[in-house]
């Protein structure tokens, strides 16, 4: 079953992770000195802070699927909503190792889909040639081209990054 996630910026970490802590009534599953997150069951959300120098607010907002199959079928699905798709493979992002699918709704709200391979001992890797927006592991969507394959209207895989 795929999971919902939210990922806000927030201006003082410690403070907000006690405020989560509380509302959630659960410790952070992963917890850092810029980065915290909860992979909750009720709801099913996988929630993560971070204070990484962006503005505080929603970062983003996205679905982490259970594997390769199910990132893909999300990757169709995202295809068909008309959005373009920026595609991020084996990167190294809030401390884990992902594929990731990118892309903006009609408002420019990022929605990141993505399968999550394993751990990672960083935030961000920091590797090229991704376009990211310089403050997160995120890319700049506006900066990024879109790789769609034409024959099927999905994610076209890349090595490295975009």
């Amino acid at each position: 079953m795929n999971r919902f996630h939210v990922h806000l910026n927030v201006a003082d970490l410690a403070t907000s992770i006690r405020f989560y802590t509380a509302l959630f009534a659960s410790e952070p599953t992963v917890r850092k000195d810029d980065y915290a997150k909860w992979m909750l069951e009720d709801p099913r959300v996988n929630f993560a802070i971070s204070s990484t120098g962006r503005a505080p607010g929603v970062d983003h907002l996205g679905i982490q699927a259970d594997s390769a199959e199910a990132l893909a079928a999300l990757g169709h699905r995202l295809d068909a909503a008309g959005g373009g798709l920026v595609p991020e493979q084996a990167t190294v992002c809030c401390y884990a190792r992902s594929d990731k699918l990118w892309t903006e709704d009609p408002q420019g709200t990022r929605w990141e889909t993505f399968h999550t391979l394993g751990e990672a001992t960083t935030y961000y890797a920091g590797e090229a040639p991704c376009a990211t927006d310089g403050a997160t592991c995120s890319p700049d969507l506006r900066a990024a081209k879109p790789k769609v394959d034409k024959g099927t209207g999905c994610c076209v895989p890349a090595s490295g990054c975009c």
